[in-house]
């Protein structure tokens, strides 16, 4: 029996979404108001999704403490009220899109998920604008 396992979590970050390869005017152009050269920042919702077998021994696909302080440790400590540009390695070279920040959760969380485990991050930057990554 495969079942998912859901952990909701939030955090808040400010980043500027810039391509330096362009001019000033096309970074206005696509990204409008979230080009702001003083940044601006987000109220993000993660959902973390373990997907797995049930262990017939405890139960659990994965213990919701387990999973709970891993997204503490590897997402939330790391993301929250950091400037995602300037506070972060991993944003000094690609855009902080949300679309980018959940494949780099995805990229932090799998390696501290069993292998059998599908793992599945939604974010939310804003209540009506999310994105899903699942590894594929």
């Amino acid at each position: 029996m495969k079942v998912t396992v859901c952990r909701k979590e939030h955090f808040n970050a400010a980043h500027r979404l810039h391509n330096p390869n362009w001019s000033d005017e096309k970074n206005k152009i696509v990204f409008g108001l979230c080009n702001n050269p003083n940044y601006h920042g987000h109220n993000y919702e993660l959902i973390v999704k373990v997907k797995g077998d049930i262990d017939p021994e405890t139960g659990f696909v994965i213990d919701m403490k387990v999973l709970k302080d891993l997204i503490k440790r590897e997402i939330t400590d790391y993301f929250d009220h950091k400037n995602l540009n300037l506070d972060t390695d991993e944003f000094s070279k690609i855009n902080p899109t949300a679309e980018n920040i959940a494949v780099i959760i995805w990229q932090k969380l799998r390696p501290h998920i069993q292998a059998n485990h599908d793992l599945t991050v939604i974010l939310f930057e804003t209540p009506r604008n999310f994105v899903e990554f699942s590894g594929n």
